[in-house]
C-alpha cells in the first residue's frame, strides 16, 4: 500500500460568506421564501427577477434572499450567525443549510504539482526539480510512437478514440450548456456563429480572457472545419450555450454556478458541461445539495457531465477521491485518460464507498483545442479535457435518438463505453459516439 503520509490534506473548501439552504424536493417556492423571511428577516426574491447578476449580488448583499425555485435553493448573507440559523436548519422544508463555497476551474497536471511542491511536499528524495521533471515525463509519455491513438492532420486523438470523426451524427439541434470562464467570441472559430452566452460573474461579461472554457467549449462544439488546423470539436453542430461561471481568475460562488446552471435548464439544454470543482477528502459524501440539483436536471430532461479532478499523483503511488460536484450520484463523473488509453496520473478515483464513483472516461491528456486570441489555440491536461468531450459525445447520442434525455442519454453513454480496465479509474469506460459502436 503507498505511503500517503507525505501527501498533503486535501484544501478545507472556501466559504464566501454566505450562505445556501436546500430545500425537500417537494417544497414550493413561495413557501420556501416564507420559511427564510420567517427565519432570518431576509426578503425573498426570485432569482429570475434579476436582470443582471449584478443586481443579485447587491440584493444579497443589502439583506435579501435569492431563492431558485426549480432547484429547491435560497442563498442569503446571514445578520445572524446564532439564532436566525438555528431557526433555519429548523424550519419546515429545509433539508440542509451549510456555507457557500468557492469552487474552482480545474487546474492541469503541471499546476498541481507546482501546488504540491508550494505548499513543500517532497514528492521525490531528489526534490522538487525532480518531481517537476518526472511530471512532463509522465505528460511526454503519452505522445510517443506507442501510443494507441495520435493526433492527425484532420483530427485531435480524442475524436478518433472516441469515434466522434467518423460519427454521422453532429449534435444537430442539441442544446449544449458550457459552465466554464466564457469564451473568446471572436475567435475565428466562433466567429458568426450563432451562439447564446450570458455572464454569471458580477462585473464581468462572458468573453473569457483565462482561456479554460475556450477551449472546453471548443472541445464540445468546435467546427467541423476549423480556420485554425485540425478538427477538435466533438459535435460541431451542437447549438452552443455559453454560460460564465467563473471568474477571469478561475474561480467562482457556488450561487453563480448554481444560478447557471438554472439558466442551462431553462433555455432546453440536453447537455451540461462543467469543468470545475473542488477537491474533497477521503470518505466524504456527496452533497446533497447537488444530489438534489442533478437529479432536479435529470427531471428536466438535461444531463450534467462533471470533471472528476486532478488532485492525485498515481506516478508517486496517490489516488484522490472524485471531488465535487462530480461526486454527485446524479452528476456523470469524467475521468481522464491518455493516448495509450491508461487512466492519467493526475485523475481522481472512484474511492469513497456509497458515492464519489467515477462513471465515464474521456481523452485528457495532450488535448488540441482553441484558446482565446492572439494564441487561439492550445494543448492542455486534465479531466477538465476530458470531461467535454463526453458531453460533445452526449450531444451526438442526443441527437441519434430523440428520446434520449436525461437518465435514458446517461445509461445510453454507459452502455455504449468502450472498458478499459477498473471501475475505480475507469468507470464505465471511454465514452463511444454513436456509429463507432453497435446498437444500444
Amino acid at each position: 500500500m503507498a505511503d500517503t503520509s507525505r501527501f498533503p490534506e486535501p484544501p478545507r473548501p472556501q466559504p464566501t460568506g454566505r450562505v445556501l439552504v436546500l430545500f425537500r424536493p417537494d417544497a414550493e417556492p413561495a413557501a420556501m421564501g416564507r420559511a427564510v423571511e420567517r427565519a432570518t428577516g431576509a426578503r425573498p426574491r426570485d432569482s429570475r427577477e434579476f436582470g443582471t447578476v449584478t443586481e443579485a449580488a447587491t440584493a444579497i448583499a443589502q439583506g435579501e434572499a435569492v431563492v431558485i425555485g426549480r432547484l429547491k435553493i435560497a442563498a442569503i448573507e446571514p445578520r445572524d450567525a446564532g439564532a436566525g440559523m438555528a431557526a433555519l436548519r429548523a424550519a419546515e422544508g429545509v433539508r440542509q443549510v451549510r456555507p457557500e463555497f468557492y469552487l474552482y476551474a480545474i487546474a492541469d497536471l503541471r499546476e498541481r504539482y507546482g501546488v504540491w511542491v508550494r505548499e513543500g511536499l517532497q514528492l521525490l528524495a531528489e526534490g522538487a526539480t525532480t518531481a517537476f521533471e518526472t511530471a512532463r515525463t509522465v505528460i511526454s509519455e503519452a505522445t510517443t510512437a506507442a501510443a494507441e491513438f495520435a493526433d492527425t492532420d484532420d483530427h485531435t486523438w480524442g475524436l478518433i478514440a472516441t469515434g466522434a470523426h467518423r460519427s454521422r451524427f453532429g449534435g444537430r439541434g442539441i442544446k449544449v450548456a458550457v459552465l466554464d470562464t466564457g469564451l473568446d467570441l471572436d475567435h475565428p472559430d466562433f466567429t458568426g456563429r450563432a451562439i447564446v452566452s450570458r455572464s454569471f460573474v458580477d462585473g464581468e461579461d462572458a468573453q473569457d480572457v483565462q482561456g479554460h472554457g475556450t477551449h472546453t467549449a471548443g472541445t464540445v462544439a468546435g467546427p467541423r472545419r476549423s480556420a485554425i488546423g485540425r478538427r477538435y470539436g466533438v459535435a460541431p453542430e451542437a447549438e452552443l450555450f455559453v454560460g460564465k461561471v467563473l471568474n477571469n481568475g478561475g474561480s467562482g460562488r457556488e450561487l453563480d454556478i448554481l444560478q447557471g446552471m438554472d439558466w442551462a435548464i431553462e433555455q432546453g439544454c440536453a447537455v451540461i458541461s462543467m469543468s470545475l470543482g473542488r477537491p474533497t477528502a477521503p470518505g466524504e459524501q456527496p452533497d446533497p445539495l447537488y444530489e438534489e440539483v442533478g437529479d432536479a436536471a435529470l427531471r428536466a430532461g438535461a444531463l450534467i457531465i462533471a470533471a472528476a479532478g486532478n488532485e492525485s499523483g498515481r506516478d508517486f503511488g496517490f489516488i484522490a477521491p472524485v471531488g465535487a460536484p462530480a461526486n454527485a450520484r446524479s452528476i456523470v463523473a469524467v475521468a481522464a485518460v491518455d493516448p495509450h488509453l491508461k487512466v492519467a496520473p493526475f485523475s481522481c478515483g472512484g474511492l469513497t464507498a456509497g458515492g464519489g464513483e467515477v462513471d465515464l472516461s474521456g481523452p485528457g491528456v495532450t488535448v488540441y483545442s482553441s484558446f482565446p486570441r492572439p494564441r487561439q489555440s492550445r494543448v492542455l491536461d486534465g479531466t477538465s479535457m476530458a470531461c467535454p468531450h463526453a458531453a460533445g459525445i452526449a450531444a451526438l447520442w442526443a441527437e441519434s435518438d430523440a428520446s434520449l434525455r436525461g437518465a435514458k442519454l446517461r445509461d445510453a453513454l454507459e452502455r455504449s463505453a468502450r472498458p478499459l480496465g477498473t471501475a475505480r479509474d475507469f468507470g464505465r469506460g471511454l465514452v463511444q459516439a454513436p456509429d463507432a459502436v453497435g446498437t444500444v
